[in-house]
């Protein structure tokens, strides 16, 4: 049976296309596994996810958490003796994106420009603040905003404006104090002979440096729109 894990946006495990209903600790637990590629000490697995627990404790925690998630009707997780490893067969939609961005980051693939941005447009499990996921939340955040705003910027390039416009908006609107996604933005109005719009962009990106963090844009920001205003 096909088994698929979100974890952006949101916890959801999906079996043939149905949900599958899990008990938080065991939840918590997929998820963990998911985050990391790699066989895991069981130890190490209870301690992370029981920080506050006697490890007697937490290792029985770990092993109800176990029996909850093979009683759910598909392997997720193996057993590998004094290791526990994520059942290869289930596909989880933070790989995807992970692997979306890289490729969208590899100037190699400048002229490959159809890509499925949606799986750019989520975060990991913005509702959950455990240690381990806010790391790994802030990691993947960083990341697939790098990838838009390339995204856009390549888009730009093959004159593909409407597109390059629609990405850098969702990735302002995403963190509106990045001034990168603003210059993506504003360099889409430019190409498009927008500047009146291309000026706005850069006031907004202006005023939110200034209320919410008291600088200035870059001189690279400047410099964009030196030839339309005056900049002060």
């Amino acid at each position: 049976m096909a088994a698929r894990l979100t974890l952006l946006g949101g916890f959801e495990l999906l079996r043939d296309g149905e949900h599958v209903a899990l008990s938080t600790s065991a939840q918590r637990l997929l998820a963990f596994m998911a985050l990391r590629e790699r066989p895991l000490q069981r130890s190490f697995v209870a301690g992370s996810l029981w920080l506050d627990s006697p490890e007697e404790r937490a290792a029985a925690n770990l092993r109800s958490s176990l029996w909850r998630l093979h009683g759910c009707g598909v392997q997720l997780v193996n057993c590998l003796g004094p290791q526990l490893a994520l059942d290869p067969g289930l596909v989880v939609d933070l790989r995807e994106a992970e692997q979306l961005a890289h490729h969208t980051l590899d100037r190699t693939n400048g002229d490959d420009l159809d890509v499925d941005a949606s799986l750019l447009s989520l975060d990991l499990l913005p509702d959950w603040y455990d240690d381990w996921v806010v790391y790994e939340r802030e990691r993947f955040h960083q990341l697939r905003l790098r990838a838009l705003d390339a995204l856009c910027g390549r888009l730009a390039d093959a004159g593909r404006l409407d597109g390059a416009l629609e990405i850098g908006l969702a990735a302002v609107a995403d963190d509106p104090l990045r001034e990168s996604s603003h210059r993506a933005v504003v360099r889409v109005h430019l190409a498009d002979g927008n500047f009146a719009e291309a000026i706005r962009q850069y006031q907004l990106c202006r005023r939110l440096l200034n209320e919410h963090l008291g600088v200035e844009p870059s001189e690279r920001m400047k410099e964009l729109v030196r030839s339309v205003e005056t900049v002060r």
